[in-house]
């Protein structure tokens, strides 16, 4: 069969490489895709915004499968639309996805569900937000209702810095677009970790744990980014935990989409932090994480065309998922200045040499081909991943990859997986 990749990211690169061994496929394309993926698939141009040229490629191609890679086209309704038209497409209905586009209705949805998270209040004015962060205690999570790209999350320091990103948000200034809605929220102390499940609208099936790097800087430092390097390890959630979140959070989450008419079909991406309390839920997101995807699927044994085509035909409930032991880590190498503003069109050079090294795979995030080199295109350019027995090694071999890649500026933290290493 023909799979139809959307999306153009590092993601998207993971996606089509696994899809790829599938013995199923006999072609993947990807759209818009990058100059990494063009090495693997055929990438078509298309606007991840226009749901009707999405749809019309869709159409033009006739692939078995569509994949939905990026939040903004789910949250568009692209699913809905394509289903419509009688294609096979995984990812969730716009309504499903909402978990993702508004942090407001997945608030309200863990309350109703009693599903463990932090303490909230919704606000709709700065009137609204001076009155209700009066009941929170410093440090205080201010969120931007919408989609904003890994950017709508400020942490304050007090009541005051809090007032001043509420005021940010509404008017514009800090997202560049006024939000009506901002939401408060109590700080969580603990360890992050992100949980991805697949779902079929009934069933879970959870895959690798995973822990990313948000920040910029070394040690955890500086502004919050798409995603700096990932890692995963069986040692990270222990088989009773695993159950627990399976049991508590993830598939209520699912039982209370299907309850309030809206199935969630896709991957269920959900971004705990392990309070003292327990684990509470961060955040949803509505598809495969980035830069997750890459440490995650560098492990999978499963046909992952034959485990998404029976989440979209109801049978995962049957479903076994087959990993390989040990750990896998995906370090992001990026443009000088990101993520504030930097130069694209550098060559990047090393990419054969680094792609020879055992066990490693280099996935692009921000690549293009120009006259046959591959070049620069992005803030997070390159995903090195590698995988090993112990997480010791897979860093090994992801940063003596890393060490064979040349581009003017490049940038990456040499520390993921520092607080694993620790314990």
């Amino acid at each position: 069969m023909k799979v139809l990749i959307l999306g153009s990211g590092g993601r998207e690169h993971a996606l089509a490489w696994a899809v790829k061994k599938s013995s199923r496929v006999s072609e993947v394309v990807c759209a818009p895709g990058n100059g990494g993926i063009a090495t693997i698939a055929r990438c078509v141009p298309v606007d991840l915004k226009d749901v009707d040229a999405m749809v019309q490629l869709a159409e033009v191609e006739q692939p078995g499968l569509i994949i939905v890679g990026p939040e903004l086209p789910l949250s568009l309704g692209v699913v809905d639309v394509l289903q419509a038209k009688g294609m096979r497409v995984f990812g969730p209905s716009r309504q499903a996805a909402m978990l993702e586009s508004s942090k407001s209705f997945a608030k309200r949805f863990l309350q109703r569900h009693k599903i463990p998270t932090a303490n909230y209040a919704v606000c709709t004015s700065m009137a609204e937000f001076a009155k209700a962060v009066e009941i929170f205690h410093a440090p205080i999570v201010v969120k931007a209702d919408g989609l904003a790209a890994g950017k709508g999350v400020l942490i304050c320091p007090s009541r005051q810095t809090a007032l001043e990103a509420a005021e940010g948000l509404f008017t514009g200034k800090l997202l560049g677009e006024a939000e009506q809605v901002v939401v408060i929220e109590e700080f969580l102390e603990g360890e992050e970790i992100s949980f991805l499940c697949l779902s079929d609208g009934k069933y879970v099936r959870p895959l690798l744990p995973a822990q990313d790097h948000k920040r910029i800087g070394e040690g955890d430092t500086g502004p919050n980014t798409g995603g700096m390097g990932v890692y995963s390890t069986d040692a990270m959630l222990d088989p009773g935990m695993v159950e627990w979140i399976l049991r508590h959070i993830a598939m209520p989450t699912v039982r209370g989409m299907a309850s309030e008419d809206t199935p969630f079909v896709g991957v269920l991406y959900v971004g705990l932090m392990m309070t003292a309390r327990g684990p509470e839920v961060l955040e949803f997101n509505a598809r495969f994480g980035d830069p997750e995807t890459q440490a995650i699927l560098l492990r999978l044994e499963s046909d992952l065309v034959d485990v998404l085509e029976d989440c979209i035909d109801g049978k995962l409930a049957g479903t076994q998922l087959r990993w390989s032991p040990g750990a896998s880590a995906c370090v992001i190498a990026s443009s000088a200045g990101y993520p504030g503003s930097y130069s694209t069109g550098l060559p990047i050079n090393g990419l054969e040499d680094a792609a020879r090294v055992p066990d490693v795979q280099v996935f692009h995030s921000g690549s293009a081909l120009k006259d046959g080199q591959v070049v620069t295109a992005g803030g997070r350019v390159l995903g090195v991943t590698a995988a090993g027995a112990t997480l010791q090694e897979a860093l090994g071999r992801a940063y003596q990859a890393l060490g064979e890649i040349h581009f003017e500026g490049m940038y990456f933290r040499r520390d993921i997986g520092h607080r694993a290493l620790k314990k």
